[in-house]
């Protein structure tokens, strides 16, 4: 979970510049997706202000944004949104847009018109993580659509730092939820999954991109548990061997047989499940690696002795993308032809439709929500 911080919802001040070469003109106003109350719910504006750029800033022309479990948190104002989210931003990190202008200090290579993804951490570059190449897990860290105005309007304002140019055999809807791809790449990659068997728990959106990547990174045996049948089937489709049901307990005698009475050596966790994250720690093997990338609602009781210490278990929080890292191998991942996230991306909406998208995924009829925005 992103640290408690202070959000920032208003423009930072600004040295007066004029741009980079960019459109003859841009609009004063734009169209966004706001939490403007402190209750379920977002309004969509249409007089926002358009951000300001700093000198080293890129200005992206939102054509496409994910929306993500975060997003729908917040939606429907959970614990954690109302901890967390101020009143007044523009929700939404996975976006994919071209850039519509720069600030005179960013770099030529990038330019206007160029299509990009966007890292939506940002890292104060000073701190030790920033400067030991962790700055996904920067000290100060902000993050769009929670700290600051993200991905659900017409325009975005970030870092040029933090601008990802993609690749041109990369599809538009696949290059709008590069983010959440990253945090799957982040967890297998991490994990270390090649020639191991590997249990994938949670098989949401994120969990479904880790079957694709496990398979393509060389997993031996991969299964799949989730308590959801249609979930499961679709993880089979793209590439588990087996797939469980984790209702009650049994499920973890299952998990053992499946591999030779051992328990798999790898497991990456991402549902936040209670019962997923103490019956993965209970089925994985002696010395086996557990990443852990889902996010519990409320503490989780863990038995540290039998489950942790004595069998030796190796556990690996994850949060975010290793920048860059995690954008190279995700790049290279979907280039490779090795892993399609189409099947996944299973509706693509109007932002102004955006009640649909989250009702859509409040009745678990839909995967992956994009919303055309440009």
């Amino acid at each position: 979970m992103p640290p408690s911080i202070a959000a920032d919802v208003t423009p930072r001040n600004q040295t007066t510049f004029t741009p980079k070469a960019g459109p003859a003109t841009l609009p004063a106003t734009m169209v966004g997706l706001r939490k403007l109350r402190a209750e379920p719910g977002m309004d969509l504006c249409k007089d926002i202000p358009l951000p300001e750029l700093g000198p080293d800033d890129v200005l992206v022309k939102v054509q496409k944004a994910g929306i993500c479990g975060t997003d729908r948190g917040i939606y429907e104002w959970g614990p954690w949104a109302k901890s967390r989210v101020k009143v007044g931003i523009i929700i939404g990190h996975e976006v994919m847009g071209h850039i519509a202008a720069m600030g005179p200090q960013v770099k030529k290579s990038l330019s206007v018109g160029q299509r990009v993804s966007v890292e939506g951490h940002l890292g104060c570059g000073a701190c030790q993580p920033c400067r030991t190449g962790n700055g996904h897990v920067c000290d100060k860290v902000r993050i769009i659509g929670i700290d600051r105005d993200g991905t659900f309007a017409e325009y975005l304002a970030v870092p040029a730092y933090n601008i990802w140019p993609l690749n041109d055999a990369i599809p538009d809807n696949v290059a709008a939820i590069m983010d959440p791809f990253g945090n799957a790449v982040h967890t297998v990659m991490a994990a270390g999954v090649s020639g191991k068997s590997v249990l994938i728990t949670g098989v949401g959106i994120i969990g479904l991109m880790a079957v694709s990547v496990a398979k393509a990174a060389g997993a031996a045996r991969l299964i799949a548990a989730d308590i959801d049948p249609h979930r499961l089937d679709l993880a089979k489709q793209l590439g588990a061997d087996d797939c469980i049901i984790t209702k009650g307990d049994g499920w973890v005698d299952d998990v053992r047989r499946m591999t030779n009475g051992l328990g798999p050596e790898v497991v990456c966790e991402m549902s936040g499940a209670q019962n997923a994250i103490n019956g993965a720690l209970a089925a994985v093997r002696n010395c086996g690696t557990m990443a852990i990338l889902g996010i519990p609602k409320d503490s989780v009781p863990v038995n540290f002795n039998d489950h942790v210490i004595f069998k030796g278990t190796r556990i690996i929080g994850i949060n975010g993308r290793r920048m860059f890292e995690t954008w190279y191998q995700a790049e290279e991942l979907l280039l490779s032809n090795k892993v399609d996230l189409r099947p996944i991306i299973t509706h693509e909406i109007p932002l102004a439709d955006y009640r649909r998208g989250f009702e859509l995924m409040a009745k678990g009829e839909a995967i992956k929500v994009i919303m055309n925005v440009g």
